[in-house]
């Protein structure tokens, strides 16, 4: 009797073992463990996108050193890479980066400027998209290049023409982004704003920059890249200074190695200003959020 006594007592019930077995939390992940494996997922995506230029330049290389193209045609990476350090090393390169940046940096304020007020008094004013729209939409149909011939007449060929051109082609992906992002705004969200009475100024800045912030944001990133691209493409029309004026002097004098130094350049120029408007979105998801 005591030892069955003694065994019912410590043999374990099975609905209460499955209880408590039941009843153990899981075991958290650890955010030093979340980290590592998004550390290791950035990793991934950074390495993948390497793979297609790691195979480009070994293409390059393979094709100088088994003299597929002359070296007049396709210069060696070599000759590259001492070109470039020799261009940064003189200050040349510098000079030409910052008269080109000047150039956007003006081109970006009075086209950044004439479009988000284009946008915002067509978005805002139903009777003024109604007039103007219809015209804009055409006019914005017009490449950057038949605007050319115009400006010449115009502005010269000095530095207006080159700001001229290139605050077109800023203006229209500013203003059209802007006009998609105050439309898309919720209705419910304007007649909340016109319950509380807000001014003008109030639904601008509680309202309408909160909400239309991701369509301004992709604006701004579009009228950067086309800043950057039709001025290159502006200065290799007609420029004394620049990078698209660096680029052709080496075509002119048959160094090849110039024109891809500037074609590097404007590569990395073109992917340091996305990554810079990207961070700078990001940044403001948080304010963007509180908006609401």
């Amino acid at each position: 009797m005591a030892r069955s006594r003694y065994r019912a007592a410590s043999s374990p019930d099975p609905m209460q073992a499955t209880t408590t077995s039941s009843s153990v939390p899981a075991l958290p992940r650890w955010p030093g463990r979340l980290a590592s494996a998004e550390v290791l997922q950035r990793i991934g995506h950074v390495a993948s996108g390497a793979i297609l230029p790691a195979l480009l330049f070994a293409l390059w290389a393979t094709a100088v050193q088994r003299q597929w193209l002359p070296e007049q045609i396709l210069p060696p990476p070599s000759l590259v890479w001492q070109s470039l350090t020799e261009l940064w090393a003189s200050g040349e390169l510098q000079g030409h980066l910052a008269i080109s940046a000047s150039r956007v940096a003006w081109s970006l304020l009075i086209g950044g400027s004439a479009g988000l007020l284009l946008g915002f008094a067509m978005g805002l004013s139903r009777t003024l998209r109604a007039y103007v729209f219809p015209t804009f939409d055409v006019v914005s149909q017009f490449p950057v290049l038949g605007w050319i011939p115009l400006l010449i007449i115009f502005a010269g060929i000095d530095e207006a023409l080159k700001i001229s051109a290139v605050s077109i082609a800023v203006v229209v992906p500013v203003a059209v982004n802007t006009l998609k992002g105050i439309a898309n705004i919720p209705h419910t969200l304007l007649e909340v704003a016109k319950v509380y009475r807000f001014s003008l100024p109030q639904v601008v800045h509680r309202v309408v920059l909160p909400a239309a912030a991701p369509s301004l944001f992709n604006g701004l990133r579009q009228a950067v890249m086309q800043a950057w691209l039709t001025l290159v493409f502006v200065e290799l029309l007609a420029s004394s200074e620049g990078i698209g004026y660096l680029m052709v002097w080496g075509r002119q004098l048959a160094q090849l190695d110039l024109v891809v130094v500037g074609m590097l350049l404007i590569g990395a120029v073109g992917v340091v200003l996305d990554l810079l408007l990207r961070w700078a979105e990001v940044s403001l998801q948080t304010w963007r959020r509180a908006a609401f």
